[in-house]
């Protein structure tokens, strides 16, 4: 299996190289259609070359536009990790792909913000994504990425993908459990840790800018 739209596609900017540096807890919380202006500008904010990583090809902002427009939040299922300014610094998308032979198969793609990586965004993520298959009978979960993205390649073999490797890109398949009592209510208090987080977020937020907002001027500069 081997789809290059931006769909579910690829993987970029994902760099996972300092687990060290995961001080604080990564909260994954499920994005809605409410959030697609702050997912527009996690992508448009991808460099180049982690556009091609992530989409599998040149992405300029008008594929990137068309892309985050037509996600369908009804079908398809999108995370996100947010900083503490409310920036969309990780993003996980999951698209369903069509049944066959009564197996369900989803294809996930992964990005991280070059100033948010190597503190275990992309796999924080990428667990997310298989708690949420697990739960929606998903018997495999897929993955395309090029075979030159070490990070994602890292996380694949990490978890056990059965990976097929042809001219320069590699197919990643990895076969899920059904879901069980566990899985579900993991997913659960994962969804609420996340939630709150974000509330949390965004309150300290509009404290802040009710503070500046009252403060002279001069006191700001």
């Amino acid at each position: 299996m081997n789809t290059h739209s931006p769909r579910g596609a690829s993987h970029g900017g994902t760099d996972e190289r300092s687990p060290d540096n995961a001080r604080e807890p990564v909260l994954v919380r499920e994005l809605t259609a409410a959030d697609r202006d702050r997912l527009l500008a996690h992508f448009l904010s991808l460099h180049a070359e982690d556009r091609l990583l992530r989409f599998g090809q040149t992405a300029p902002d008008q594929v990137i536009e068309n892309y985050v427009r037509t996600i369908d939040f009804e079908r398809d299922t999108v995370f996100g990790v947010f900083d503490t300014a409310l920036d969309v610094v990780g993003v996980g998308h999951l698209a369903y792909l069509p049944v066959e032979d009564e197996k369900r198969t989803a294809e996930f793609g992964i990005s991280v913000l070059e100033r948010s990586r190597g503190k275990g965004i992309g796999t924080r993520l990428f667990e997310r994504a298989i708690m949420r298959s697990r739960n929606t009978h998903v018997t495999t979960l897929y993955m395309y990425c090029l075979s030159r993205n070490t990070t994602m390649m890292h996380i694949a073999k990490k978890a056990g993908m059965r990976i097929e490797y042809a001219y320069g890109s590699a197919d990643a398949y990895l076969t899920l459990p059904p879901a069980d009592q566990t899985s579900i209510l993991s997913e659960m208090l994962h969804e609420q840790a996340a939630a709150f987080d974000y509330a949390i977020k965004r309150q300290t937020q509009r404290t802040t800018e009710i503070i500046e907002a009252l403060l002279p001027s001069d006191e700001l500069a």
